[in-house]
């Protein structure tokens, strides 16, 4: 039996890989500054990055590419049963662009990153006192917990669909069966 020859197919594009990593480092910077004073600018400049960033990504959501674009992803509750469900069994569904799963987790960072420059933004004007600071503490744990749980996705995600879906985002280039119906 003779294994098919794979096809490499651009996903994603420079804007959307340059978005991705530049908000990791961004959030990580301004995570592991939170609590220094003497950081306090630095974190505050990653802050407004993370802004700015995620205000690109919102944009880009609905002028950029294909996969890049809400509606291409967008997570509807069958969705993402059937693609938790096939997690389970002998042949996984394969997407393209973001899986279901991984569609949530994009919307709830997005979501909960805008929550948290908010709240850092009127920790920062000082408004609301410690409340807004409270809030924009956990919101930053929160991201946290989700970051680790979109990389361990990742992790399992690739070994699942023996794909690098970190080298797919540093290249933009995934490899695909020419006669794969992939589900996205």
């Amino acid at each position: 039996m003779t294994t098919p020859s794979l096809n490499r197919i651009r996903v994603w594009d420079l804007p959307t890989r340059l978005f991705h990593w530049s908000l990791a480092a961004s959030f990580f910077i301004a995570f592991f500054t939170a609590e220094s004073e003497r950081w306090r600018d630095v974190h505050v400049i990653s802050g407004y990055t993370v802004g700015g960033l995620l205000a690109f990504r919102l944009l880009w959501g609905f002028v950029g590419n294909r996969h890049a674009r809400f509606a291409e992803f967008w997570p509807t509750p069958e969705k993402l049963l059937r693609y938790l469900k096939s997690l389970f069994g002998r042949h996984p569904e394969h997407y393209l662009g973001h899986n279901p799963a991984g569609a949530v987790a994009i919307l709830l960072l997005l979501g909960l990153g805008l929550l948290t420059v908010a709240s850092g933004w009127l920790t920062y004007e000082e408004i609301g006192g410690e409340l807004f600071e409270e809030v924009h503490e956990t919101l930053g744990d929160g991201m946290m917990a989700l970051v680790v749980i979109h990389i361990a996705g990742v992790i399992a995600s690739s070994r699942l669909h023996g794909e690098n879906l970190v080298r797919a985002m540093i290249s933009g280039w995934k490899r695909c069966p020419p006669d794969e119906n992939s589900a996205g």
